[in-house]
């Protein structure tokens, strides 16, 4: 018996050694036959699809495969002789590095395709649905693969979760402060009310950089004192938060040349025209609007009038922006056409000057 048991056992090892110096010959030479298979029997879009998500990630494609082939040797070993003893280390490590490796694929397969998809179509996205799809997708593959853990090894998954959501209760009334803090950090990192160095302002007055945001509270740098404040994030997300730097406008000068000298009295009706025909376009800061006058003498000795006119775009995103330099466009031309009315004729000048001008802190 112990012949049998001894022989039994060397024919395991020497499999073992067999499969082990397969895979370390094999794993030379098979990307170059996967790339030659590929070459001769795939189409382009396959060809494609595997150089961009698989090809950055075969190494770690590799490694799974030999702990499959591992976990099926072991699963040759009898239970007598310490089969759970070496199948189960080596069945946990292949589900890891298989989740850690679907995750991957998939992670390239969200940049190259679904992102490529969305920016060729031209539409305005939602950046924070797609961190959460991708959030999503990595725990489901997480989820997928503990239950098949757990089937696989006749692990009473329900009980456990049952178990651990009876001691999960108990700690959540010990840190529910904790807790909340925590859910509010990832609130702020999906929600993004600002950033790290945005400057912005609380309701009780406090004003300043953000210096850090971290999993429980937010350390924002007070202007002209310099002391820190720190914020807990749960807190954070019950305020009403004004967010400066996040705040963005544009100074649109627009001259109007006149071909005679506008009197005072007539000056006053030109702004207001002005300031009524922008003020139903929504991101135009008619109460900010400008309009200045200058006279000056033109090369042919006539003297004349210029009025400058700055209006103030505001917009957080490039899209709106240039939607609202559209408008404006129009409202020049309602502006002309109500002037001309009142029998004032002028030249606008072209192009429109477009200024950058951060919000004033």
């Amino acid at each position: 018996m112990l012949d049998a048991l001894g022989t039994g056992t060397g024919i395991e090892l020497s499999l073992l050694a067999l499969v082990g110096l397969l895979l370390v010959f094999g794993s030379r030479r098979i990307p170059a036959w996967v790339n030659w298979m590929l070459d001769r029997f795939a189409s382009p879009p396959v060809k494609e699809f595997y150089q961009k998500v698989v090809g950055p990630h075969q190494e770690l494609g590799w490694v799974v495969a030999i702990l499959g082939l591992v976990e099926l040797l072991a699963l040759l070993i009898p239970e007598k002789r310490g089969q759970a003893f070496v199948e189960v280390p080596v069945s946990l490590g292949l589900t890891i590095t298989a989740s850690w490796f679907v995750s991957r694929l998939f992670k390239q397969f969200f940049e190259f395709y679904i992102l490529e998809a969305v920016i060729k179509s031209g539409r305005k996205s939602n950046s924070e649905f797609l961190i959460l799809m991708q959030l999503l997708a990595n725990v489901g593959i997480v989820i997928i693969a503990i239950v098949l853990f757990a089937q696989t090894h006749r692990i009473n998954i329900v009980g456990l979760i049952a178990s651990l959501g009876i001691g999960g209760l108990s700690v959540a009334f010990a840190a529910q402060k904790t807790l909340e803090q925590l859910l509010g950090g990832i609130v702020l990192y999906l929600d993004r009310p600002f950033v790290v160095d945005d400057y912005i302002g609380l309701p009780d007055g406090v004003f300043g950089r953000v210096e850090s945001i971290g999993l429980r509270s937010t350390k924002i740098r007070t202007s002209g004192k310099g002391t820190l404040v720190i914020v807990p994030n749960s807190s954070l997300t019950q305020l009403t938060i004004e967010n400066y730097t996040g705040g963005k406008k544009v100074m649109a000068l627009v001259y109007l040349n006149f071909y005679q000298v506008i009197a005072i009295a007539d000056r006053a009706l030109v702004q207001q025209i002005i300031i009524d025909s922008t003020d139903d376009i929504f991101g135009i800061d008619t109460q900010n609007t400008i309009v200045t006058f200058k006279d000056f003498t033109d090369a042919l000795g006539q003297a004349r009038s210029q009025a400058q006119v700055t209006f103030f775009i505001l917009g957080s995103e490039e899209v709106s922006m240039t939607l609202r330099r559209q408008l404006l466009d129009i409202a020049n031309q309602t502006i002309t056409e109500k002037l001309k009315s009142y029998g004032i004729t002028f030249d606008i000048e072209e192009p429109t000057i477009y200024v950058d001008a951060p919000i004033t802190i």
